[in-house]
């Protein structure tokens, strides 16, 4: 694999991966599930790690390797409905700059420092 790596690329590898070693896409419900499950383990090292729980004894902090698990899953369902990522970012960049470009701008909370 390159060693930078697009999204069009990540589709790619997500889906030779399957084919070669996964048998099959899990179904877009049982991936929903999946979904659901890593982002909670992600969650539970944020709030360890950042919020005011504290790690179990044992527990591993490794949050950059749940996020990939998000975006891993993230990016079998949207191959198995048909979605393709990087044209939906372009999309989604392109209608938060229009609907956001001046609202958090001008928003004081975001200003003010904690």
């Amino acid at each position: 694999m390159a060693e930078d790596i697009t999204l069009k690329d990540l589709q790619k590898e997500v889906d030779n991966w399957i084919k070669e070693y996964g048998v099959r896409y899990f179904n877009e419900l049982t991936n929903m599930a999946c979904l659901t499950e890593e982002v909670g383990e992600m969650a539970r090292i944020i709030a360890r790690k950042y919020g005011e729980q504290s790690f179990k004894e044992g527990e591993k902090s490794n949050l950059g390797d749940e996020i990939a698990d998000v975006l891993w899953v993230l990016t079998c369902i949207a191959n198995q409905t048909g979605i393709d990522l990087t044209e939906e970012i372009k999309k989604n960049i392109d209608k938060k700059t229009k609907r956001d470009k001046n609202r958090h701008i001008n928003n004081d909370k975001l200003r003010k420092s904690n």
